[in-house]
């Protein structure tokens, strides 16, 4: 493996040729992203518009599921990216809830990045990092685009203290949001004690409260983060959720029908939110309609879309590939630009059609 000062792909050249492909370890993903939250939140915004204008690909998510493992699944993200800085590319992503109780992370991903004019990959990132930032940096995102005109939320709760949670806790705190009380609710005694520590430590802000029942913490937030590994609904009362919180359902399957329907609903992309058995596609599929949903993110950063104050709001996103995709092009594009790309000699060896 070498290291290069610059291998960044020319498409001005008439001539084509094969780029050379590299590897961009977690360390290296970790060290560019760390402290830039708020860049970070304005490339998912810009990914979002882009995606909402029509110029990106990003086809329904394959799911690997492993019947004799269990809640394990492997998930294939397919995404294109058009516009100025066209990239392609594939998230691969693995999600072993059992890895926990090991001590090892629950997910673990690699990202592929292609080269628009050849199709040669010429990047593979260690994405878990970049997978877990764009999932929060869409969660602050969505948090300031929904609670304008409305109250800003001041206590906040987490269902599920894993690490997403920790991830969006640290965007919102990056991007302005501070809280009098913070909340938090885990089926695991450690998980909330680790999540506990994390915040005292981080320095963050709020009384701390560690909620024995579900409906304790959402009735005690106004802004509820759900980041839990449930496959099946699990919050089924309406009522809790009495006092319109925002919601940022991060997990997708915790919410029941029910409480959609009285919700003001917003996705990320409706069709790809409304398949495999989402709380959204359970409610379509109880409704036998798509009335439920008021819009997307893009929709409400548009001005097409507005939520009323005095409803609940709910954020489902269901993850688009192309966010993985433009925040790894990022990271490659800062590791080119810091001289420290590291690729691998010959890589690609077949080079010419008869040898």
């Amino acid at each position: 493996m070498t290291t290069v000062g610059s291998t960044a792909m020319n498409p001005s050249r008439n001539r084509l040729r094969v780029p050379p492909f590299a590897v961009i370890p977690g360390a290296q993903v970790h060290s560019v992203l760390r402290g830039r939250e708020q860049h970070i939140v304005r490339v998912v915004e810009e990914t979002y518009r882009l995606h909402g204008a029509g110029r990106t690909v990003n086809p329904p998510s394959s799911f690997l599921r492993l019947p004799d493992r269990g809640s394990a699944r492997i998930i294939a993200l397919p995404a294109s990216i058009g516009g100025p800085a066209p990239v392609d590319g594939l998230k691969w992503i693995s999600s072993f809830p059992q890895n926990v109780a090991r001590e090892v992370p629950r997910a673990s991903a690699v990202l592929i990045l292609n080269d628009p004019a050849t199709g040669y990959p010429f990047a593979c990132l260690e994405s878990s990092i970049i997978s877990a930032s764009r999932t929060a940096a869409s969660a602050a995102l969505a948090a300031d685009w929904l609670s304008r005109g409305r109250t800003r939320p001041t206590r906040v709760g987490f269902f599920g203290t894993g690490l997403i949670a920790r991830y969006v806790h640290t965007f919102l705190a990056a991007t302005g949001w501070t809280f009098d009380e913070i909340g938090m609710h885990d089926l695991s005694p450690s998980s909330a004690s680790g999540f506990r520590m994390c915040l005292e430590q981080s320095g963050a802000t709020g009384h701390i409260t560690l909620h024995e029942t579900p409906e304790a913490l959402i009735r005690g937030s106004d802004l509820v983060v759900f980041a839990t590994v449930a496959a099946t609904p699990h919050v089924v009362d309406p009522k809790w959720f009495g006092h319109h919180p925002l919601v940022l359902h991060l997990s997708l399957r915790d919410l029941a029908p029910q409480v959609l329907l009285g919700s003001a609903n917003i996705v990320d992309d409706i069709d790809h939110c409304l398949r495999a058995d989402t709380s959204p596609h359970l409610t379509e599929q109880l409704t036998g309609s798509r009335r439920f949903l008021a819009g997307t993110l893009d929709d409400v950063m548009a001005g097409r879309v507005s939520v009323p104050a005095g409803k609940t709001a709910v954020f489902s996103p269901f993850g688009l590939g192309v966010l993985d995709l433009a925040l790894g092009k990022y990271v490659y594009d800062e590791v080119v630009r810091s001289r420290e790309l590291r690729t691998v000699e010959d890589f690609f060896h077949e080079l010419t059609r008869y040898g």
